[in-house]
């Protein structure tokens, strides 16, 4: 159930309180920030009510209509964001927290390589510690909920890889892509992605065989079984198997290629937006935008696979997959325009023979398994 009258009586009763018993304050700053948190809370009551369902419905349909419509007031605010000036938008983000709008240097984590440092007698293996911050659990729980998103192993391991490779790729534009090969290779690939996705699919494994037989919390006779019951609502109501067999058409081929590409054009995204807008890699937006993929991949990646598997049913491409994509976009197209200078520093030229050499053995074997064969 929406109930969409009592949420409409209780903004009523609210903007009722605001117009007749709340003085208004004479300072047109908050004013504004206030009526434009009020507009997007209005819009979010009649969506949350109102908006059509998508694939999930655990733990309620009114949970995924509610960050179907978090995805719709994101992607207006890039818009607005993109249509500023490189000044006024880096100086807006100001409105949302003081701190910003001032240029942050960011940190390299290259420099001093060497596993084990014979030269530092009280902690030889300091650059090991060193890079063990924050991000060693972000990437790890990263890598478990793609992976959750996904449910292919293979596909996770390519995107794992290929950022790695991006990283090499762009370190001459952003400073803290430059990091140790055993950072890249063994804690990024290995230990931190690799584990994550481990753990991903195997809770994948657990989810596929777990029977899904459900019964009302009332019908339960036992506290144990309502708890658990409670527990379970916040797993899925049934369970799709994604089969992508990127082999099998042309079609799909060049589908899960595309999917490939806007993972880690997202990717990308997150380094560079708090690059070109100021952000520190610690500020709460940051995270919040990391929260904000994660409650909404999941239910593009389904949209995507269920418009691939069955096109004669899904007709057209799901609301959230169509809105991730144009987030994804928009963001580059921010980056784009509020740096170009980085974007446009010249790659390496052996590096340039890589990905000529790469996006040659693709398109080769495009033809050879599609044409030739």
């Amino acid at each position: 159930r929406a109930h969409a009258v009592t949420v409409l009586f209780f903004l009523t009763c609210a903007l009722v309180y605001v117009t007749l018993l709340e003085e208004t304050p004479q300072d047109t700053a908050y004013n504004t920030k206030r009526g434009i948190v009020a507009s997007i809370l209005v819009f979010l009551c009649f969506g949350v009510t109102q908006a059509k369902d998508g694939p999930f419905t655990r733990p309620h349909p009114a949970y995924w209509r509610f960050w179907l419509c978090v995805t719709v007031v994101y992607e207006l605010f890039l818009i607005f964001i993109l249509f500023q000036t490189v000044h006024d938008g880096r100086q807006f983000m100001k409105y949302i927290d003081p701190k910003l709008g001032v240029a942050l240097p960011e940190r390299d984590y290259g420099g001093n390589c060497l596993m084990y440092d014979p030269g530092n007698a009280t902690d030889p293996f300091h650059n090991i510690w060193d890079k063990m911050d924050g991000f060693v659990p972000a990437h790890f729980l990263g890598w478990y909920i793609k992976t959750l998103m996904i449910r292919d192993w293979w596909m996770c391991m390519i995107i794992s890889v290929m950022f790695e490779f991006l990283e090499y790729s762009l370190e001459h534009q952003l400073p803290n892509f430059s990091e140790c090969w055993w950072d890249h290779w063994i804690m990024d690939v290995l230990v931190c992605n690799g584990l994550g996705i481990y753990c991903g699919m195997k809770t994948l494994a657990w989810l596929s065989m777990k029977p899904y037989q459900w019964q009302g919390l009332w019908n339960i006779p036992t506290y144990k079984g309502k708890i658990k019951r409670i527990a379970f609502q916040f797993t899925p109501y049934s369970w799709v198997k994604f089969e992508w067999k990127p082999a099998s058409t042309v079609q799909r081929w060049l589908a899960v290629l595309g999917i490939i590409f806007m993972f880690l054009l997202a990717e990308l995204n997150t380094f560079y937006l708090k690059f070109v807008l100021w952000m520190p890699p610690e500020h709460y937006l940051v995270l919040l935008r990391l929260v904000f993929f994660v409650n909404v991949g999941g239910v593009a990646m389904r949209e995507i696979y269920d418009f691939m598997d069955d096109p004669k049913f899904h007709k057209k491409l799901g609301q959230q997959a169509w809105l991730v994509a144009a987030i994804t976009v928009t963001e580059f197209l921010i980056v784009v325009k509020y740096d170009p200078n980085t974007i446009m520093l010249p790659i390496p030229f052996f590096i340039m023979q890589c990905w000529f050499l790469g996006i040659l053995l693709i398109f080769t074997w495009t033809l050879w398994r599609f044409f030739i064969r």
